[in-house]
């Protein structure tokens, strides 16, 4: 049973344009909760959802966009939800195959049914449509019940440097997915790189997005490599801080830990303490140049409330911890009283 409120009690301040920075399950996972939200209680808000795609890497030819498609797939019914990312239903002959020839990288699946999505995106982008139009058509299928628009159409992906003692600089950049799917994070991660970030350009719509909603939130995605990277493309922090809309994160550190991925190791090598606050502090007050009005960290983490009000940042601690949808929509319902109250 959810300790969440009923439907019957939801209640929240009317924002008829909400717009999302969003990662890839985390992001994704809030928004259910959002949706619900909104469906419960009846309101008729327009959604936009700003991706992240520095996550993209070309694989065999194909290419993938992991944080689109989750967002895509959960969204439209046909995530696999025991993992959280992929389709549901899934084979894996291709990728069989391909291993059969000896063909790498192997330690990066693509599942039978994921594999359409990718052709379908790779023909469309050779054909000389931008990945914002390419993305447009591809939710014609879903209809994920949001706007969804990668944050760039430029190539932009993250590298991580690692060790390798057999480098002459004693170390090398990876690409993200290697670091997260081969490597399983688990070596330290000393440096992050968005390679072509700071030459992108916002996508088609995305400033717009920002500086037309009425209400901007950052989900529990992580805050350097998801939603940080969004940040990174110039012009949107600027937009951030221009919009008349109250802005609202919410944490993805609960008592010291991340709750999922890699937060921590991310982080880490940017020099910024693993907590609710300094995550808070990272993102920064908008009223000091920084990019947030409002600030959610969980229960267990309410010591830290008083540190990032004295940040400048209103803060509340409500539970924070996405067991089920109605959990889920009830942070989202905290995050919209938080900024009803900055109106």
């Amino acid at each position: 049973m959810s300790d969440s409120p009923s439907p019957s009690a939801w209640h929240l301040p009317r924002f008829p344009s909400i717009t999302v920075l969003s990662g890839g399950v985390g992001g994704a996972r809030f928004l259910q909760g959002l949706l619900r939200l909104l469906e419960r209680t009846g309101a008729h808000s327009q959604v936009t959802v700003i991706a992240n795609t520095a996550d993209d890497i070309w694989l065999h030819g194909l290419k993938v966009c992991p944080d689109l498609d989750t967002v895509m797939y959960t969204l439209g019914g046909g995530i696999d939800t025991e993992r959280g990312w992929g389709r549901t239903d899934e084979t894996w002959h291709a990728k069989e195959e391909l291993a059969a020839y000896g063909v790498e990288p192997t330690w990066f699946g693509l599942g039978d049914r994921d594999l359409a999505t990718h052709l379908v995106r790779t023909e469309m982008l050779d054909a000389g449509y931008p990945l914002s139009a390419v993305t447009s058509a591809l939710c014609k299928r879903w209809q994920p019940g949001v706007t969804l628009l990668p944050m760039s159409d430029d190539r932009v992906e993250t590298h991580v440097v690692i060790d390798d003692p057999e480098e002459p600089s004693g170390q090398r950049a990876v690409h993200f997915q290697e670091y997260w799917v081969r490597l399983h994070a688990e070596v330290p991660a000393r440096a992050v790189v968005p390679v072509g970030l700071d030459a992108a350009t916002p996508g088609p719509g995305v400033l717009a997005a920002v500086t037309e909603a009425d209400l901007v939130l950052l989900p529990p995605s992580n805050p350097v490599v998801s939603v940080g990277t969004i940040l990174g493309v110039p012009g949107v922090r600027d937009a951030l801080r221009a919009t008349r809309a109250p802005v609202v994160g919410l944490s993805p550190v609960v008592a010291g830990r991340h709750v999922r991925g890699m937060a921590e190791q991310m982080l880490a090598a940017i020099g910024v303490e693993v907590s609710a606050a300094a995550v808070a502090e990272h993102y920064g007050a908008r009223n000091a140049g920084g990019v947030i009005d409002g600030w959610l960290v969980d229960t267990a983490d309410a010591d830290e409330v008083a540190q990032v009000q004295a940040a400048g940042i209103d803060c509340r601690a409500v539970p924070l911890m996405m067991t089920d949808h109605d959990a889920t929509a009830a942070m989202a319902q905290a995050a919209f009283e938080l900024a009803g109250d900055r109106r």
